[in-house]
């Protein structure tokens, strides 16, 4: 997968916005103001840094210990690094991101999910 599907698919997302707090290696991704998602651009197949259930987390390394991996300079428990070569189905990169979205939303003040329902 390559970076603009990756980067139209989070944008396509409710509240979603862009940046590079990071320098202009790093695309993050957040919602309302939180990070979901950090796109490593200078790397070779592109990596993503997406944050996931813990125990789901280990399930996926396990199952995929090429490509999933333990996330690259995050909390190691809660986020993982995914290499899309290739090898990852398109239908798992897009659940893994809606995962992410999902447990970031899950986690926002009640000021921020009632701002967010009105966009």
């Amino acid at each position: 997968m390559d970076i603009e599907t990756y980067r139209d698919y989070c944008l396509s997302k409710k509240g979603v916005t862009e940046g590079l707090p990071f320098g202009p290696d790093s695309l993050v991704l957040k919602l309302m103001g939180k990070i979901f998602t950090i796109a490593s651009l200078d790397e070779v197949p592109l990596r993503v840094n997406l944050k996931c259930d813990p125990e789901r987390a280990i399930s996926l390394r396990e199952e995929h210990p090429e490509t999933i991996l333990p996330g690259y300079h995050m909390n190691k428990k809660h986020w993982n690094t995914m290499v899309l070569d290739g090898s990852l189905q398109k239908t798992l990169i897009f659940e893994l991101v809606d995962h992410s979205y999902n447990l970031i939303r899950a986690g926002l003040t009640k000021k921020l999910k009632e701002e967010l329902d009105l966009l």
